[in-house]
C-alpha cells in the first residue's frame, strides 16, 4: 500500500487535468512521497480517460457514466481505495493519507511532501491545505474561517472595501501565509485538502448532498468536530487557476454554489441565521441581476449570457 492516494475529479477539462499530473509526478518523482494517483472522469465528453491511459498509465483511472459532482465522486474513489464505511479496510491496508487534488491545479517542486510531512507532524492534524496563488503568481486565499451571515453580507451587499480582507469575511491575515508556517484554521480550500486516515475512517466521506461547492466546509466541521486540527501550510505552494472573471461564471455554477450555501445554513445554522441568510441572499441576488445587466451593457455579457445568469438568479431567490 502506498504512503499516500492522490484523487483528482475531472469533468471536460482534460487539459487542465493533464498539466496537474504532469506536475504532480514530476513532484512525486522527485521528492515522494511514494503514491498512487486515481482520477475519476465524471463523463467527460472531450476524451480525458482515454488520454491519461495513454500517457500516464501508471493512473488508476474511473470512468462514471454519469457526472457525479466533486463530493460523490471522491467518494467513488474513497470506497474503491478502502475507505468504505460499510465495508472498511483495516487501517493497515490503507494509505497514511489521501490528498484530494483539484484538476485546475500545478503542483510547485516539494509541495506534496511539505504537505504530507506536515499531517503526519503536526498536533491533531487531521486535514492540511496548500498556500495557493492565481496563474499569475499572485496572491489567493487558501483557507477560510467556517462562514457565518457577516460573510454574505460583505460578499453581495455594498460595504466598504476594507472588510473584504478581514477576519469579518472568514480571511485569515496575509502576514501568517508570509510567516511560512503552519497555522490553524477552519477549513482549507478543497483544491488541496490532504486528509489522515484516521480522519477519514473516525468522520465517514463527504456528504454526497453537496453536488459541488462547501462540501470541504461541511467534512471540515465534522472533522474538526472529532477533535481535529486543521492546518494551512504555507511552505507547500500550489498554483491555482481559479476563474478570476464574471464572463467565466456559468449559469449551472451559480445555482449549485447556492443551493450548497444554503444546505450549509440549513444543516449548521441557526433558525435566525437560516432565515437571515435567505434574507441577505435575496437581496444580494438583485444585485447580481443588476450587475449581469450593466455587463451586457458594457459588452461583456452577450444578451444570451445575460439573460442565463438572470434567471440563474432568480432560481436562486426561490430556492
Amino acid at each position: 500500500m502506498p504512503d499516500l492516494a492522490v484523487i483528482i475529479v475531472t469533468w471536460n477539462t482534460r487539459d487542465l487535468t493533464l498539466d496537474a499530473l504532469r506536475t504532480l509526478y514530476a513532484d512525486l518523482a522527485e521528492y515522494g512521497p511514494d503514491a498512487q494517483v486515481w482520477v475519476v472522469d465524471n463523463a467527460s465528453t472531450d476524451g480525458t480517460a482515454d488520454i491519461i491511459r495513454r500517457l500516464y498509465p501508471q493512473t488508476q483511472v474511473i470512468e462514471s457514466s454519469t457526472n457525479l459532482g466533486f463530493a460523490a465522486a471522491n467518494n467513488l474513489a474513497l470506497r474503491t481505495i478502502g475507505f468504505d464505511p460499510d465495508a472498511p479496510h483495516s487501517p493497515a491496508e490503507l494509505p497514511q493519507a489521501v490528498y484530494l487534488l483539484n484538476p485546475d491545479t500545478r503542483t510547485h517542486p516539494g509541495a506534496t511532501r511539505t504537505l504530507y510531512d506536515a499531517l503526519l507532524s503536526l498536533p491533531k492534524a487531521g486535514v492540511v491545505g496548500a498556500r495557493l496563488t492565481y496563474a499569475d503568481g499572485s496572491f489567493q486565499h487558501s483557507a477560510f474561517r467556517f462562514p457565518g451571515l457577516a460573510q454574505l453580507v460583505i460578499e453581495l451587499l455594498p460595504v466598504p472595501l476594507r472588510l473584504h480582507d478581514t477576519a469579518l469575511n472568514g480571511r485569515y491575515p496575509r502576514a501568517a501565509y508570509q510567516a511560512g508556517k503552519p497555522f490553524a484554521v477552519d477549513h482549507t480550500l478543497g483544491a488541496t485538502m490532504m486528509l489522515h486516515r484516521q480522519a477519514i475512517l473516525d468522520t465517514g466521506l463527504f456528504d454526497e448532498g453537496f453536488f459541488m461547492y462547501c462540501e470541504e466546509i461541511d467534512w471540515s466541521r465534522r472533522i474538526r468536530a472529532a477533535g481535529y486540527e486543521i492546518y494551512c501550510v504555507p511552505a507547500a505552494h500550489v498554483t491555482h487557476l481559479a476563474g478570476q472573471s464574471t464572463a467565466l461564471v456559468r449559469p449551472q455554477s451559480v445555482i449549485n454554489l447556492w443551493r450548497s450555501r444554503l444546505r450549509l445554513y440549513d444543516k449548521y445554522g441557526s433558525a435566525i441565521q437560516r432565515r437571515g441568510a435567505r434574507w441577505i441572499i435575496w437581496i444580494g441576488m438583485i444585485r447580481q441581476i443588476a450587475a449581469a445587466k450593466r455587463a451586457f451593457q458594457n459588452g461583456e455579457l452577450t444578451a444570451a449570457r445575460r439573460d442565463e445568469l438572470i434567471e440563474a438568479y432568480r432560481t436562486v431567490q426561490h430556492m
